[in-house]
């Protein structure tokens, strides 16, 4: 694990004007991530000098907390299961030095894979919830590598708002800290926080809020009975030509549509996860796939891009598992799989949504891959903080639901994606090789 030393933890309160109190209720989207956890993501950056970084960090801070002032606030479990923010609230900002070592940042930002430990004490934890059952839904952490960079790490509970918005919140923060303020043209849009825009005519933030008191009211699940090896972490980018080979030979035949860059990295990673037996059960006829739908542009009417909160839905899919292991062409048994099932869930987005949970339940026991993030959301596009773009940014929290990846769009702004995994050494060296393996063939039957 990296040395890290804390130098201070300060709580950072939004800037004025903000409400002195206010309520936002929760939709039945954020229902459903309320026993959940946050989405913790790594920003390493180059910097030659670090720590001069800090002081600007903590003076642009409040004024995203201006426009996200709800990420300062809480989530009560209780009273109708509501935001709340009062006047005083404010977000936990640790500020953290790295130990002097020269290769430890360098190591932390390669892409191959590393050891997963080595990250944890970068991350924020969430401060434990209050007594009265509120909990606080997001902290950030800033630490210095000496001469080397710097890594900020952002927590962000899932039931506050989904992967869209927290990365509005922190291109908010970087416009801040690089403009010195948000009131140019430059500075991104404001969130959209008006709640009422999710209409709900069935009731199913009550059906989503019971199903998930009796999935509470369960047993806990078994423990862990083997220790596990410790997990490595790697990065595996496409770059623009790859992945559009990739696509060209998973398009659908006789009308050669091709694949998003979505799916297409999807697909490979599906195909490589199997192989490595990183997901599915061993003889299974059939394999299985996980992923939330963004829905804020599929609902009627849509909602604005900028909605703050979370707006998606489960996305199922399901294939032969021979189609997506043997032979030829498993790419792209993967992709028409997963196409296939957008398109279903298109021409109903909202459809059996009071099943949604009871079906998710029902397939985890398959062990399928999931998904988290989206090239589209610019994790590295849009988060220069006045430094330059990361070099590296990492989705660490893929590890608490086993078979994820994460997805993002390339560091270089070339139109490449980048595939992150965390996985046992062993399972990582296979999905390694079958990656390399089907990138070099891109282009031909894969």
């Amino acid at each position: 694990m990296a040395e890290v030393r804390v130098l201070e933890r300060i709580r950072v309160a939004p800037a004025p004007p903000t409400p002195s109190a206010a309520e936002l209720p929760i939709t039945f989207f954020d229902a459903a991530w309320l026993f959940t956890g946050p989405v913790e993501r790594l920003f390493f950056y180059r910097h030659p000098d670090p720590r001069s970084a800090l002081p600007l960090l903590a003076s642009s801070l409040p004024h995203a907390l201006r426009r996200f002032f709800p990420l300062a606030g809480t989530i009560s479990l209780a009273a109708g299961h509501r935001f709340a923010y009062a006047h005083g609230d404010a977000l936990a900002f640790v500020l953290a030095d790295s130990s002097p070592d020269e290769d430890d940042f360098d190591s932390l930002v390669a892409t191959g894979p590393r050891d997963l430990r080595k990250m944890r004490a970068l991350v924020p934890g969430l401060p434990p919830p209050r007594e009265e059952g509120a909990f606080e839904v997001a902290a950030v952490q800033a630490t210095v590598f000496p001469g080397r960079g710097l890594c900020l790490g952002v927590s962000v509970h899932h039931a506050a708002c989904d992967d869209a918005s927290a990365t509005l919140f922190v291109r908010t923060w970087a416009a801040a800290c690089r403009l010195g303020g948000l009131d140019g043209a430059d500075a991104p849009p404001a969130p959209v926080l008006d709640r009422s825009l999710v209409a709900d005519p069935d009731d199913l933030l009550g059906k989503t809020l019971a199903g998930m008191r009796v999935l509470a009211s369960g047993p806990p699940p078994p423990a862990q009975e083997t220790e596990m090896p410790a997990p490595a972490i790697a990065s595996f980018p496409l770059t623009r030509d790859q992945i559009d080979g990739i696509k060209d030979a998973a398009a659908e035949p006789g009308t050669q549509r091709r694949p998003s860059s979505f799916v297409a990295a999807s697909a490979l990673a599906w195909v490589c996860l199997l192989r490595s037996r990183s997901v599915g059960v061993d003889g299974a006829a059939r394999s299985h796939m996980l992923f939330s739908a963004e829905c804020r542009s599929r609902l009627a009417p849509p909602l604005p891009a900028e909605y703050f909160g979370n707006c998606l839905r489960p996305c199922f899919v399901e294939a032969a598992t021979a189609e997506l292991t043997n032979g030829d062409g498993c790419v792209a048994a993967a992709a028409a799989a997963i196409g296939a099932a957008i398109r279903e869930m298109e021409r109903g987005v909202l459809e059996g949504a009071e099943g949604w949970l009871g079906k998710v339940l029902s397939v985890l026991p398959q062990r399928p891959m999931s998904v988290g993030g989206s090239p589209r959301h610019g994790v590295y596009e849009g988060t220069d903080f006045g430094w330059g773009r990361p070099c590296r940014v990492e989705m660490v929290s893929i590890e608490k639901t086993p078979g994820t990846v994460s997805l993002a769009e390339g560091p270089d702004g070339e139109g490449g994606v980048e595939v992150g995994v965390v996985l046992p050494p062993d399972a990582m060296e296979g999905f390694a090789s079958c990656f390399r393996d089907i990138v070099r063939l891109s282009g031909k039957s894969v």
